[in-house]
């Protein structure tokens, strides 16, 4: 082996644990990522398709008698 390959070689075993803990963050940063990713758009996909249902079903009409309060409100004077 040539010299260089030799001081890469010394380096490398050197700094190993660095290395190895550096690619190890990388790896369950990637993984964390993914799932959020993968949350995120399964919960975007929920919120759509609940959304279109909402918008599908028949609005509903609630009536209401408000002769009562009418009738109340006419008679109270706004005159002081």
């Amino acid at each position: 082996m040539s010299q260089a390959k030799v001081d890469r070689y010394k380096e490398e075993k050197a700094n190993r644990k660095k290395i190895l803990a550096k690619e190890k963050r990388k790896r369950i940063a990637g993984t964390i990522c993914g799932w959020l990713i993968a949350l995120l758009i399964v919960g975007w996909a929920g919120y759509s398709g609940y959304n279109a249902y909402e918008k599908s079903r028949p609005i509903k009409t609630i009536y209401a008698d408000l002769d009562a309060i009418n009738n109340y409100m006419d008679t109270l004077s706004t005159e002081e």
